[in-house]
């Protein structure tokens, strides 16, 4: 017994401290998990489980009506939206068509100011950069078909047709 008492303490190896490693880690995943946070946030990247802009963007495919499908087309004037402020190019010249139910063609024309609005109000909230990404196309019709359908009516708009989008 008189052994173990003169065993002496400082022949133990020192306990290390693992803070400075466990600071990095946090550290790390704190950065990466706010990379990953902003660059699905800014649209930079889709999610692979749907949600967000990249569900919008991916929209389904048209049903397949047939030849003797119902149809009826409203015009959108022609639109000239103003770009911001550090846009090379100042203008963007927009003229669509929604595809409708037919004989709502009364209703959503008479609803046309407001749609008018919400893409005014989408479009001029867009950067250039944001126009001459590859899949731009796509996403801006999915934004704007989605807010067209809140104006008129889920059940009335089925599609936005772009027939003009060009940057002055």
């Amino acid at each position: 017994m008189a052994e173990a008492a003169d065993v002496d303490v400082d022949d133990a190896p020192p306990k290390k401290k693992g803070g400075k490693g466990m600071l990095i880690g946090l550290l790390a995943m704190l950065l990466l998990g706010g990379g990953g946070f902003y660059a699905t946030f800014s649209g930079m990247l889709a999610l692979p489980f749907g949600g967000g802009d990249a569900e919008e963007a991916h929209q389904e495919p048209p049903e397949d009506h047939g030849e003797s499908a119902d149809v009826a087309f409203v015009e959108i004037p022609q639109m000239l939206v103003t770009l911001g402020p550090s846009a090379r190019s100042r203008l963007l010249r927009l003229s669509a068509t929604l595809e409708i139910e037919p004989g709502r063609e009364e209703e959503v024309t008479k609803l046309m100011p407001r749609v008018k609005d919400v893409i005014n109000s989408y479009l001029q909230a867009l950067d250039e950069a944001d126009v001459e990404r590859p899949a731009a196309m796509a996403r801006m019709r999915a934004h704007l078909l989605r807010r067209i359908r809140i104006v008129a009516g889920e059940d009335a708009v089925r599609d936005l047709l772009i027939t003009e989008f060009v940057l002055q």
